[in-house]
């Protein structure tokens, strides 16, 4: 007998085979590849699945909807970049009326919320509104660094297409005066 292949076994009483070492043959079904699609999301950090497939009822990952500002907030943001040098004036063409995108075209390049020789980009620290009838006043209080702060001022109004626009900005009680002819002085 040759040892290698048989082995008595003290607890059965007999003996074993190599092809009883042998592991047992597979009884589980043979796996099917699934079909391969690119990742969803940025990175393919979304979940693998075939395409137009959607995770079961109930096991779906909650959605949070983007935060959206209230318009006064909204608007502060936007006139801030303007004023800090951070957008150019035109970007808020649309965005105002009247008077407005002219008292910006005059604030703007004289602004005392510049950006500062050391880097600080002014911050809103407080935005309120006292409503109107079609119409919001609002002002913002605005961290420039150093502890100092600024006040701006600007009106909102709500056109027959629903949407807000600014028509007045004022900033730390400097006034854009406007010629009446609705031009800035010196401009042809």
């Amino acid at each position: 007998m040759d040892t290698i292949t048989t082995i008595t076994t003290a607890t059965r009483g007999r003996e074993t085979t190599a092809d009883d070492l042998a592991p047992p043959a597979a009884t589980t079904r043979p796996r099917t590849p699934r079909p391969r699609t690119a990742p969803r999301g940025p990175a393919g950090t979304g979940p693998r699945g075939t395409a137009g497939s959607r995770p079961p009822v109930g096991l779906s990952r909650a959605r949070t909807a983007p935060r959206v500002l209230p318009p006064h907030a909204m608007f502060a943001e936007r006139l801030l970049a303007v004023l800090s040098g951070e957008r150019p004036v035109h970007w808020m063409l649309g965005q105002t009326v009247g008077e407005a995108y002219e008292q910006l075209v005059q604030l703007a390049p004289q602004s005392p919320l510049r950006a500062q020789a050391h880097g600080t980009r002014p911050v809103i620290r407080r935005c309120a509104v006292q409503p109107r009838p079609g119409a919001v006043e609002a002002f913002a209080v605005i961290a420039v660094g150093g502890g100092r702060v600024r006040a701006m001022a600007f009106r909102l109004e709500r056109g027959a297409d629903r949407r807000w626009r600014c028509a007045a900005i004022e900033l730390d009680g400097l006034h854009a005066r406007v010629p009446a002819q609705g031009r800035p002085a010196g401009r042809t």
